[in-house]
């Protein structure tokens, strides 16, 4: 799909969204911790590539949500470091108020 640098990007085999995509280091590294700085960065930079693109090619989506998960407690089941991009469309979930805090549902809205 894309690569820039040290990251490369795929779409994610079970979306939560259409246009759903990971950006994952080149290196084989478990998590974002693991990462180096050089990594970090062109991992930043083609989520923002990436981004642009999505918008470019769909008027429908409002926002993103941008995320990580590190080690098993935290949800991460693929044990190689990636970065999701998540393209949000309004009204793809009734309440999406708390967003990332949804990884504890009783926890999303406040």
């Amino acid at each position: 799909m894309a690569k820039l640098g040290r990251a490369y990007a795929v779409p994610d085999l079970h979306p939560v969204t259409p246009g759903h995509v990971l950006v994952i280091p080149v290196r084989h590294v478990e998590d974002f911790f693991g990462m180096t700085r050089e990594e970090k960065t062109d991992c930043a930079a083609l989520v923002e590539e990436l981004r642009g693109r999505i918008l470019n090619e769909d008027p429908s989506v409002a926002g993103f949500n941008v995320g990580v998960n590190c080690g098993e407690a935290a949800g991460q089941t693929v044990m190689h470091a990636h970065v999701h991009l998540i393209p949000r469309r309004r009204g793809d979930t009734p309440r999406p108020r708390g967003g990332v805090r949804g990884v504890i549902p009783e926890k999303m809205a406040y």
